[in-house]
């Protein structure tokens, strides 16, 4: 009956022991706690845990575990390993023996029953033990791995498998967090704590200290052997030292205590996260490795230009920074640097995606706009002077990076030189709520209406991500083509238009000419390259952002700089803040690369044109900008552009264009949008404030400090404030007085020329202080 019993439970164990997987499947399903994340010439880039459950890296191969740990795993768990059969009867007697006279023996376990347990789960031992069930299940196992597996074979599975301390599974898991290196660089000393891990996966370090020094004890000892037994079998060569237990619990215990295996490694994090939330969404699991676009020379390059152009920078208050490239034909990310690693108390934002000011980098969109809707061209003349833009929120008034104004400019010198006062004026044009459909249409939905942000939309007020920004310009580089960023080695651009083909054009053209952007960024800046390119910087409130957004015919590269926390740069200009690393990716790109000018689109006009002296020079005065060749959209070209009675007498009959407009910025008379020859009175009038305006006194300051410029245009002019005397001359500087006023001005015989109407709103002056004075 005893043997019926027997009979009938090893057959019962046999029957799942004979489902043991082969070596290759077990390899091929072994899933690390990791993925990688691969450039497109199949480097690691980044490592980024997926499994929260467990810490499990790479598979590693026999060959590339150290001889050391070998040999100490061995001599810990199963001396005659490459002797028994899979299970070691001799140690089993042994074990057996002790158990029945209560003696303390090794245990009878060997790497491959218990490899046997980590394989099929119905084998490992619970918090009771194993069931007899359970032995004889795991002791058939054994033997069938051991006819099946090759001797390495099991050795690498058991060490790739089994667990070492903690959420620690595997050895490439263990030495990494542990000690800080790859498998195949653990001595004799490291081997020895990793094979007592083994048998007390969580016991105290002095207790695990006391087992690896029995350990290295056994492992000195077998160095008896000849060497070329030791070459046989793998073993390290011979210490010759004594064993210091006092010393090895010490390293023990530091080891124990380290976590040098980061959950993410490399230089790609950033972009490691967000394709992995592209990819694998609604909790699928990422294979072990994720091909990408990213370039791995590039990508390293990108991250050494920023953290170097950075720490130059940090006397300037300025440690965050973020670079994005882009190739133009299919959207792919070459390169994605979200932040200056060390360098930043914040490395953990990523600059690619995190919402920023753009400042001026919106106005070429702009302008493209007005292009395109033939309201300017790139001759147009515009008028960079003060402008106060009556609002439903109050008075806007714009200003100019370097807070001075340069008169009469063409639209192609008030783009390159990133003028403010002229943007505006263009977005009075175009209409807030217009520019705002064009910036959507471009990649760039923002949050709020286009009435939100008002006239401020011209000069960058909202937020953008780097990414859609750097996509919308590479809608530029494509002509007015948009598709989406690409992320994924095989995905595909699905292209739509996006804006006008020849519009994109022409701002491109106008970014490109250094003559043009002279006149703010000089003749020697770091913007140009030696290659055709087109590029835009932008300056955000307070200096707090600082952004340098271009293309070439192949990439489009956009970078930004600032904090993280929001916190304004010291002294950081276009040229010196982003610039120069916008400067460092073109350059590598095109190293070996040729940069050739893109070919205008069909229906572009190029014409010679010139222009008229400023107004009211004198005879003989110089042009406002010297005669050149101008690209033109149909219908819009001409040969002269000048202002005043010039305009109005060189031609008689105008380009086809919109009708004449009164423009709502200043006082001027906007000619046909079409030629874009703007006129204006010779009579005096009022240029500031607007009529209707409203000033609120600022209750921070002293209302006796407090002055509101009063300016006009005209000669011989005299100043009225409610009908008193308040001054003479062009412009004046009023004390502000609580209440509604009326402001004229005069000819030297008392006729009134031109009047406005004003409120001052607010805490008035200091009581005796009179008004108007």
């Amino acid at each position: 009956m005893k043997h019926l019993i027997a009979s009938i439970l090893i057959a019962a164990c046999a029957f799942p022991a004979s489902a043991i997987p082969a070596f290759d499947e077990v390899r091929r399903d072994f899933k690390p706690s990791d993925t990688l994340i691969l450039s497109r010439e199949g480097e690691v880039l980044q490592r980024m845990r997926v499994d929260a459950t467990v810490r499990r890296g790479q598979w590693v191969a026999l060959q590339d575990v150290s001889p050391a740990l070998r040999q100490a795993l061995v001599l810990s768990e199963d001396q005659r390993f490459f002797e028994h059969s899979g299970v070691d009867w001799r140690a089993a007697s042994a074990a057996a023996w002790g158990n029945l006279w209560n003696q303390r023996t090794r245990g009878a376990s060997t790497i491959t029953m218990q490899l046997a347990g980590l394989l099929d789960g119905d084998w490992r031992q619970g918090p009771g033990g194993r069931t007899v069930v359970q032995k004889l299940g795991q002791t058939v196992a054994a033997q069938v791995l051991d006819r099946r597996w090759r001797k390495d074979q099991i050795l690498e599975a058991y060490l790739n498998l089994v667990p070492f301390r903690s959420e620690l599974v595997g050895i490439d898991a263990l030495s990494r967090t542990l000690f800080g290196k790859a498998a195949h660089g653990l001595d004799d000393r490291e081997a020895a704590v990793a094979a007592a891990l083994v048998r007390a996966p969580n016991a105290r370090p002095a207790l695990v200290a006391q087992r690896a020094c029995g350990v290295l004890r056994d492992m000195q000892a077998s160095v008896s052997t000849s060497p070329l037994q030791r070459r046989a079998k793998g073993a390290a060569p011979a210490a010759g030292l004594p064993v210091d237990c006092d010393a090895l619990e010490f390293f023990t215990t530091a080891a124990l205590q380290r976590r040098a295996f980061d959950a993410s490694e490399g230089v790609a994090p950033h972009f490691a996260r967000h394709l992995l939330r592209q990819r694998f969404k609604d909790g699928a699991v990422p294979p072990e490795r994720v091909p990408s676009t990213l370039r791995a020379p590039l990508q390293r390059f990108a991250v050494q230009s920023l953290q170097q152009h950075l720490r130059e920078l940090r006397g300037r208050n300025v440690e965050d920074g973020a670079v994005l490239v882009l190739d133009n034909a299919t959207g792919a990310v070459l390169a994605w640097v979200g932040s200056s690693g060390a360098l930043s108390q914040a490395s953990e934002v990523d600059g690619v995606l995190a919402l920023r000011q753009p400042g001026s980098t919106l106005k070429p969109f702009l302008y493209a706009q007005a292009i395109a809707e033939q309201r300017l061209t790139a001759a147009s003349l515009v008028h960079d002077s003060p402008a106060q833009i009556t609002t439903a929120s109050g008075l806007y008034i714009p200003q100019n990076y370097d807070r001075q104004f340069k008169g009469w400019v063409s639209v192609r010198t008030a783009l390159a030189a990133s003028l403010n006062v002229p943007a505006v004026r263009a977005l009075v044009m175009v209409t807030p709520d217009a520019f705002h459909r064009q910036l959507a249409a471009v990649g760039l939905p923002l949050r709020e209406s286009g009435d939100y942000f008002g006239y401020s939309l011209a000069l960058g007020s909202p937020e953008v991500p780097l990414l859609h920004l750097t996509n919308a310009f590479r809608t530029l580089a494509n002509g007015g083509r948009a598709s989406a960023v690409a992320v994924a080695a095989d995905a595909k651009p699905l292209f739509t238009a996006a804006l006008d083909a020849r519009a994109a054009f022409i701002v491109g053209d106008i970014l490109s000419d250094g003559n043009a952007r002279a006149r703010t960024f000089g003749t020697d800046s770091v913007l140009a390259t030696r290659f055709w390119s087109a590029v835009k910087t932008g300056t955000s409130k307070d200096m707090r952002d600082n952004w340098a957004v271009g293309w070439s015919q192949r990439y489009t590269v956009g970078v930004w700089v600032g904090n993280a926390s929001g916190a304004a740069m010291h002294d950081v200009s276009g040229t010196s803040g982003a610039a120069p690393i916008w400067a460092a990716m073109m350059g590598f790109l095109h190293a070996r690369e040729p940069g050739p000018a893109p070919r205008p689109p069909v229906g572009l006009v190029r014409a010679p044109v010139r222009f008229g002296p400023a107004p009211l020079a004198p005879a003989g005065s110089p042009p406002l900008e010297a005669a050149r060749q101008e690209w033109f959209v149909p219908g819009t070209q001409q040969a002269l552009f000048a202002i005043d009675s010039v305009a109005y007498g060189a031609y008689t009959e105008r380009a086809r264009g919109q009708k004449d407009q009164k423009s709502s910025v200043g006082s001027a008379t906007t000619a046909s949008a079409a030629t874009a020859a703007t006129v204006i009175t010779t009579g005096a009038r009022i240029t500031a404030p607007a009529p209707g305006t409203v000033v609120a006194l600022d209750p921070d300051i002293p209302p006796t400090r407090q002055r509101l410029h009063l300016r006009a245009s005209g000669q011989g002019l005299y100043w009225r404030m409610d009908g008193k005397p308040l001054g003479r001359g062009p412009q004046v500087a009023w004390l502000p007085w609580p209440g509604r006023h009326v402001i004229q001005i005069t000819d030297a015989a008392g006729t009134v020329l031109d009047e406005v109407r004003i409120e001052v709103r607010g805490a008035g002056v200091l009581p005796g202080a009179a008004p108007g004075r």
